[in-house]
């Protein structure tokens, strides 16, 4: 059994992580850090594990007794955990901030479209951010064709658990319900590690990434609406895109109109693909939560063990 430590354990990310983990085949957990909550029961915290878990949050933590550690405290903290402690030889870790997605310190992008077999051989991965999942996903095909020549438009929306677990004010129900909102319109800072990653693909590409956020009033999932000039037809650039995920573990490219619900409690990524005109518009569909945290985390773990890519993530979407 694969011995897996968290640290913070009391957030959202860490709430998802422990659902899957708690019922992962091959892995057993050793310990839940959270300072704040030392002692509680985990299920006072992560409230849908009650009659699942009967584990408590420890302050204590053990390295050299793991095999894998899950940072999941907020960014800026992973860098920091790391500074302070000794980190044992052959400790991997997945650290689900944005601390390494630059891949310093010698991690990894876990992005596994992107570098599964880096991904295989890595002791590091930074999980890639959510919004950062949805729209790569959505390029990476024209990208690695060295088919993006123009600027490119993107508009994507998130549910509320994408803003962690602490109240704000642009969180609490009364002002989220049945409302609508941008959000650091085309300075949003997954823009970072997406245009690292194009240029890695296409060196030459030098336009615009034009992203504008949207928060949405339901709680959790990403859809991302991406358009830009596009020399392919619609039938070949349908099958770039399948071509391109055709042995992708948990994204799939329909032919049909997609939507948060075909996702939603799920690791699956979909991607649709349209021509009009002179644009091509691709539409991704992920929970932000799993396929944009947690999901995608336990899919690096499970790379990096050299377990099959789906163990413990075969889960169906809420559809209804």
């Amino acid at each position: 059994m694969i011995k897996a430590g968290i640290i913070g354990g009391a957030g959202y990310t860490a709430g998802e992580l422990l659902r899957l983990l708690i019922n992962h085949p091959e892995v057993e957990i050793s310990f839940i850090h959270s300072t704040s909550n030392a002692g509680n029961p985990v299920a006072s915290v992560h409230s849908s594990l009650f009659g699942e878990c009967d584990l408590a949050f420890s302050a204590e933590y053990d390295l050299g007794a793991i095999d894998v550690l899950f940072l999941c405290s907020a960014h800026g903290q992973s860098s920091t955990f790391l500074s302070e402690n000794s980190i044992p030889e052959g400790l991997r870790i997945v650290d689900l901030a944005q601390d390494f997605r630059d891949e310093s310190q010698g991690f990894v992008y876990g992005l596994p479209e992107l570098n599964r077999e880096r991904t295989r051989s890595a002791e590091r991965v930074a999980n890639p951010g959510c919004f950062a999942t949805a729209i790569q996903l959505t390029l990476l095909p024209l990208a690695a064709k060295g088919l993006l020549s123009s600027e490119v438009h993107i508009t994507a929306i998130t549910g509320s658990t994408g803003a962690g677990v602490k109240p704000s004010a642009t969180t609490h129900f009364s002002w989220r319900a049945g409302n609508i909102s941008t959000y650091k319109s085309f300075e949003h800072q997954h823009l970072k590690e997406i245009g690292r990653n194009i240029r890695l693909l296409q060196p030459e590409f030098d336009h615009d990434l034009n992203f504008v956020p949207l928060r949405g009033d339901f709680t959790r999932g990403i859809l991302a609406s991406v358009y830009t000039e596009c020399p392919l037809t619609a039938e070949e650039a349908t099958k770039l895109y399948n071509d391109y995920y055709a042995d992708a573990a948990f994204t799939f490219v329909s032919e049909q109109n997609i939507d948060l619900k075909q996702v939603v409690n799920s690791n699956k990524a979909l991607i649709h693909v349209e021509k009009h005109g002179s644009k091509l518009h691709i539409v991704s569909v992920i929970d932000n939560l799993l396929k944009g945290a947690s999901g995608q985390a336990v899919q690096n773990m499970n790379l990096m063990f050299g377990l099959d890519e789906k163990c413990g993530l075969r889960l169906k979407g809420s559809a209804f």
